[in-house]
């Protein structure tokens, strides 16, 4: 029988800690904008504006997965396809994780909906 290998447990948990640090301090900015306007701020770990910043990054790794690929089909040199491969899986796993999640939440919206009362 195989043990547990904490060392890839404790990597994804740090993994899952960055993750949350980034959309805190993506949120900051936000936040501050809408208390000078005279909004109230949203509440910490607000689910639109995490789902908004996952959103995001997945664009930016279509985006720079597009670039990267357009760059290597004109013949910079500078781009090796190794990194025009990885960019490509780095930004369909998003995608698909993204597509998973969103399936998720509709079979959730459903299932509410359907609840008697």
């Amino acid at each position: 029988m195989n043990g547990i290998d904490t060392s890839q447990i404790a990597a994804m948990a740090a993994q899952m800690r960055s993750a949350v640090s980034s959309m805190q301090r993506a949120a900051a900015p936000a936040a501050a904008a809408a208390a000078s306007a005279g909004q109230t701020a949203p509440a910490r770990g607000d689910f639109a504006q995490v789902l908004k910043a996952q959103l995001d990054q997945v664009n930016t790794l279509q985006e720079d997965s597009r670039k990267l690929g357009q760059r290597f089909a004109i013949g910079d040199d500078s781009v090796n396809l190794s990194d025009v491969m990885l960019a490509t899986q780095k930004s369909s796993i998003a995608l698909q994780a993204t597509v998973q999640v969103r399936n998720k939440l509709v079979t959730a919206y459903h299932d509410i909906m359907n609840m008697q009362v």
